[in-house]
Formats: structure tokens, C-alpha cells, sequence
């Protein structure tokens, strides 16, 4: 397996360790998020619009745009405009909160959940073939360190 300094084509050394960590961690993020990407390309979803779907999904009732916006996995930075795409797609419902009308909630439709039931499976071969050559403690001990540097970026 080709070192990051190898694969960036990077002539010298890192500055330091933590930035050799911090550039291989991105630069597996990219690669993940790339074949996630074509994935959902094949089904005509981004990343985004199947996270919205999911979380939809998960909820089981309608939820306010803002909320949808606050549990995605990449910050969207334009949360109405995917909602909009999926409602052109005829995944969700938008309607007006009774109690604010101020509030759009949204909820996945029978197409919606269709659609996610039919990438179920072939998201999670994903995930398998993505972590199959790592142990399950490996990516237990991972996930702590991962969520470490995220607990850490309140800033």
C-alpha cells in the first residue's frame, strides 16, 4: 500500500505528524465520500439528498427543515435547496407548520422510502468492502479516535 507521501507525490517530509495525519484523513474522506458518490449517482442522489432521505427515514414523522439541516452528516450549506431537488424528485412533502408558519416541516413520501429500501443493500456491501481488511477492534478504536478529534473542534 502506497504511503500518503507517495500518493500526494510529495517530494519532502511533513511539517509534522499531526499534519500527516490531519492530510490522511482527508484524504481517505475524499476517497470514501467519492465512491459513496458514484453510488448514489447511479440512483440520481448526492450525498446529501440520500442523507436528507435518511434521516427522514429514521425519524418516522415530519421534521422541520432546520432539524433536518442539524442532523446531516456533511454540513449542507444550502439545507432548502436539497429539499427543494427532493421535492422535484417527488421523495418528500414540504407543508407549512401549523404552530410557526415561519417553519417548513418535511417527510419523506412512499417513493422516498422505496428508493432508500432499494440502496439498503448496496450501501451497506459498501461499508463491508470499505472496512473489510480492518479488524472490527481496529475500526472500534477508530471510531473513539475519530470522535476524540471531533469533540475537540468546538472552535
Amino acid at each position: 500500500m502506497p504511503s500518503l507521501k507517495s500518493e500526494l507525490k510529495k517530494r519532502g517530509d511533513f511539517d509534522s505528524v499531526e499534519q500527516e495525519t490531519t492530510l490522511a484523513i482527508l484524504r481517505t474522506s475524499d476517497l470514501l465520500e467519492n465512491r459513496l458518490a458514484r453510488l448514489l449517482r447511479e440512483h440520481g442522489l448526492t450525498p446529501s439528498q440520500y442523507n436528507v432521505l435518511r434521516i427522514l427515514r429514521g425519524e418516522g414523522t415530519p421534521l422541520p427543515c432546520l432539524d433536518v439541516a442539524q442532523r446531516m452528516i456533511q454540513v449542507a450549506p444550502a439545507i432548502t435547496r436539497v429539499v427543494d431537488q427532493l421535492l422535484k424528485l417527488d421523495y418528500i412533502t414540504k407543508t407549512q407548520s401549523s404552530q410557526d408558519r415561519r417553519v417548513y416541516m418535511v417527510d419523506i413520501k412512499p417513493s422516498g422510502r422505496k428508493l432508500l429500501a432499494k440502496l439498503d443493500k448496496p450501501i451497506l456491501n459498501l461499508h463491508a468492502n470499505t472496512m473489510r481488511h480492518i479488524s472490527q477492534s481496529d475500526q472500534k478504536t477508530l471510531i473513539r479516535i475519530l470522535e476524540s478529534i471531533r469533540d475537540r473542534q468546538s472552535d
